[in-house]
């Protein structure tokens, strides 16, 4: 699917941008902004019309890549349903999702968790069900999701056979990573093999001007002929807002958010870089990213400790 992948996102310029479900597949997100974004009453039905929304802009403005998961609410079954109206896009999209997060929230805003980690083979298994009983052979890719160096996903033999055993059915076997030791995370997932073969095919990171720490590590997979998927280029909205991209976004008459995620896709060894959109407008913005050209930014990093620090604060909402 690597392969399917590239070859989508080397189609036209946008199709370099996914859609990342994570934003409307369920009522609570640490995005910023999603009282403007999202109604007051975010019912399933609301949810599911506003990721439909969502997925039909993409596809008719040429995204071809689109990313759910199964800590991210509904965000699967909204897909199906969505692929299920448009028999049309089956040839056409690839579907990546993820497993090892499980949605605990009950559809509440205000739970005490809304997720729960959990990379044993026994969440494997369950998980890998309830996904194919959704989206059945429109699977492409599947993530473990959010590894960090510590994850017994690197190291576990029955899973790593497990997952070898699903790349040989078709679809391919990835990872996503989170925290401040991404680097080390990627760098780790590259030398897992099964039966002498690399097993982890492709690799999603947050990577944006606030926290690029994980660039080297990217490059790297790329260069192992990895397929590189870029999450997060908002901050979790706090490039989207403005701030220290403002000025740069008025000289060159385009928005904060264009030029984040433009920030991202200047770079050749990234495959597909994520819109985590929540309105259509939003979409339509991001996908001008597409076409700009960007002279030298500020440099705006953050030591990775203090981005993920304060990622951690951002309140379910």
């Amino acid at each position: 699917m690597s392969a399917s992948l590239a070859t989508a996102a080397a189609a036209t310029p946008v199709s370099r941008i996914g859609l990342g479900l994570a934003a409307v597949g369920r009522p609570g997100y640490i995005n910023l902004g999603r009282d403007r974004d999202l109604p007051a009453d975010r019912t399933v039905e609301a949810m599911r019309r506003r990721s439909h929304e969502l997925l039909d802009a993409a596809y008719a403005a040429g995204v071809r890549y689109l990313d759910a998961a199964r800590s991210y609410g509904l965000a699967e079954e909204f897909l199906a349903d969505w692929l299920r109206a448009r028999p049309e896009t089956a040839g056409d999209v690839v579907i990546g999702s993820k497993w090892g997060y499980t949605y605990v929230a009950d559809w509440r805003m205000d739970a005490d968790a809304h997720e729960v980690k959990d990379h044993s083979v026994a969440t494997y298994d369950r998980q890998r069900e309830e996904t194919h009983a959704l989206l059945g052979d429109h699977l492409a890719l599947y993530q473990i999701h959010s590894v960090t160096p510590d994850s017994p996903a690197l190291t576990d033999p029955a899973l790593h056979a497990r997952l070898a055993r699903l790349a040989a059915e078709g679809v391919t076997v990835g990872i996503s990573t989170s925290g401040p030791a991404q680097g080390d995370a990627i760098r780790a997932a590259l030398e897992v093999e099964a039966d002498g073969e690399p097993l982890f095919r492709t690799v999603q990171s947050t990577y944006n001007l606030l926290e690029p720490s994980a660039g080297p590590a990217l490059a790297e997979a790329h260069a192992a002929g990895r397929a590189v998927i870029v999450k997060e280029a908002m901050a979790n909205g706090r490039l989207a807002g403005g701030g220290a991209l403002r000025h740069a976004a008025e000289e060159l008459g385009t928005t904060p958010d264009a030029i984040a995620l433009a920030a991202v896709l200047r770079h050749p060894w990234v495959t597909v870089a994520l819109s985590g959109a929540a309105t259509v407008a939003q979409l339509r913005s991001n996908l001008t990213a597409a076409g700009l050209h960007l002279p030298d930014l500020e440099d705006l990093a953050e030591p990775p400790e203090t981005y993920w620090r304060t990622r951690s604060t951002l309140p379910w909402s």
